[in-house]
């Protein structure tokens, strides 16, 4: 007899609920199961599209700091908003750089157990045939007049391309075939290649860098690519410090440009001469022709042509004869003629005014409009054709401080207004010239327009990783295209003997992923199996 305290002491007890080491560990688990899966990966991709967005709708401190500003400035509002969620800096946020991140890690999960699978699967032998063939999607049952072995051996040779294993089994030949192994291969080759892509385009942020940089062709004084200061506008990656860059030095000889009748730019190069790697070290120079749509490669580098504008030549003589000249690029206003503003500040000689004080109330600044083909309109100054036909310049001419020395910041193609508010730059006269007509000012100065000259805007891109974003994208096309192309396939033959001299052929086929097509596939495959085959009903009329 067995009592109730013996019946307790015998029940089973119950799973005790894990401890917060096994929750943690379960959590993580299913956290990193979740990560890693295709579907996980998908919804990141699409984020991350979603995520680029304001960068394309916003502008970006990367491209253009002032639009910034200028945003900032016309919506008080929400622009501060905007700028502390970094929309303002988007593919350097925390929140891109997370999803960013996630994919990378979610690719990799992923793939590499798919991988693994694959290489398994490209290993193992086609699965044996079904008992029941007819159950099959396609099915084919002939008897044919032909020895067993033989049939075998030559329907195996005539399936050239698929992998083939041959089995006996209770007397029967099974031969079992598949193929489009490629088809995973191609998409695992997509995906991967994704992924380097991914790796790829942030190591071009993380140590490229780009600058811009205009340069006076036909004897301007060129630049060398050594450090940030020498571009006029930089934009450098997060690991890019400006300490190692890769050298390069550009001058430019000339720039030829050609117009439509009515203006429009129909092409422009510019003829230069650089020196890279070694030859920096001494006086060698090659040269290039600089087309747009057509950089200038060098290693890591490309130098662009992106567009070009006029810098007018003015020489000032004071009045003890001494002379400076400045030539400095103006801003095109009107890209189809190419009326140009800006600025010439220039400070007196050295001896000229010995007294800083009297030097600094006696700077020439030029402001004004420049015509590379001059237009009159009664007094006002126009352009009418884009080409160096007939330069001429309407300026107002300004004696006083223009800043030179004050450490502020200024615009290179106006002047500061505070200095003319302040009476510190005092307008002394406003006078059109032509090329080589001078004026003189009250002071016995005199001011002379030299012409000008054609500047080139440049920029210099350095991406270390280019070669890989191309090679991961053509990686990507060609697996994607495989991955659509290939079809997976398997087919099972039994070969059974029926009496001596006739055997049934039994055909069953499956398609493992598209079913289009795959009827008229399978029946051409099966005449081309039995090709040549003579039908029981023919191998009997044979025999009698």
């Amino acid at each position: 007899m067995v009592t109730s305290d013996s019946r307790a002491d015998t029940q089973v007890p119950q799973n005790p609920r894990p401890g917060v080491p096994g929750r943690v560990f379960a959590l993580i688990r299913n956290t990193w199961r979740t990560l890693t899966s295709m579907g996980t990966a998908l919804v990141l991709l699409f984020l991350l599209a979603l995520a680029a967005i304001p960068g394309a709708l916003l502008p970006q401190r990367s491209l253009n700091e002032s639009k910034v500003d200028e945003y900032l400035a016309a919506h008080p509002v929400i622009g501060p908003w905007l700028d502390r969620v970094q929309a303002f800096d988007v593919f350097s946020s925390f929140w891109f750089t997370a999803i960013y991140v996630l994919l990378f890690i979610s690719l990799v999960g992923c793939l590499t157990p798919r991988l693994i699978e694959h290489v398994r699967s490209l290993r193992a032998v086609p699965v044996a045939a079904p008992r029941n063939l007819t159950r099959l999607p396609k099915h084919h049952r002939e008897e044919v007049g032909a020895d067993q072995d033989e049939l075998a051996e030559t329907m195996t040779r005539r399936l050239k391309g698929w992998r083939t294993v041959t089995r006996t089994q209770d007397g029967a030949t099974e031969i079992s075939a598949e193929k489009g192994y490629l088809r995973e291969f191609g998409n695992i080759v997509f995906h991967f290649s994704l992924l380097g892509l991914l790796v790829a385009v942030a190591a071009g942020k993380l140590f490229g860098y780009e600058g811009n940089v205009i340069v006076v062709a036909d004897g301007g004084p060129g630049f060398c690519s050594a450090s940030p200061a020498a571009f006029d506008s930089f934009r450098a990656g997060n690991t890019v410090d400006g300490t190692s860059l890769d050298p390069i030095c550009v001058r430019v000889h000339d720039f030829d440009a050609h117009y439509l009748p009515t203006g429009q730019a129909l092409s422009f190069a510019a003829d230069i001469d650089y020196q890279a790697g070694e030859s920096l070290a001494g006086d060698t120079w090659q040269p290039y022709r600089l087309e747009v749509n057509h950089p200038l490669r060098i290693g890591g580098n490309r130098l662009y042509l992106q567009g070009h504008g006029y810098a007018p030549s003015f020489t000032v003589t004071f009045p003890d004869g001494k002379q400076r000249s400045q030539t400095i690029q103006w801003r095109p206003e009107d890209q189809t003629t190419f009326l140009s503003s800006g600025v010439v500040r220039i400070d007196p000689p050295g001896g000229t005014y010995p007294d800083a004080d009297e030097r600094r109330k006696h700077q020439i600044a030029i402001q004004g409009l420049f015509a590379p083909t001059a237009q009159l309109d009664g007094t006002l100054l126009s352009s009418s054709f884009p080409a160096l036909n007939d330069p001429a310049v309407a300026v107002d001419i300004y004696r006083g401080d223009t800043g030179l020395d004050t450490g502020r910041p200024q615009s290179l193609f106006t002047l500061d207004p505070r200095l003319i508010e302040q009476n510190r730059l005092t307008k002394v006269a406003r006078v059109n010239l032509t090329q080589g007509q001078e004026t003189r000012l009250d002071d016995g100065t005199t001011v002379r327009f030299d012409g000008a000259k054609p500047f080139i805007n440049l920029q210099v891109s350095h991406d270390p990783a280019q070669i890989w974003v191309l090679v991961f994208a053509i990686s990507m096309m060609a697996g994607l295209l495989v991955s659509l192309v290939v079809r997976r396939r398997r087919v099972w033959i039994r070969i059974a003997p029926v009496q001596a001299g006739t055997v049934s052929v039994e055909l069953g086929g499956l398609a493992r992923t598209d079913n289009s097509g795959w009827g008229d596939e399978f029946e051409r495959l099966t005449a081309r199996l039995l090709e040549g085959c003579d039908t029981a009903d023919e191998a009997k009329a044979d025999r009698a």
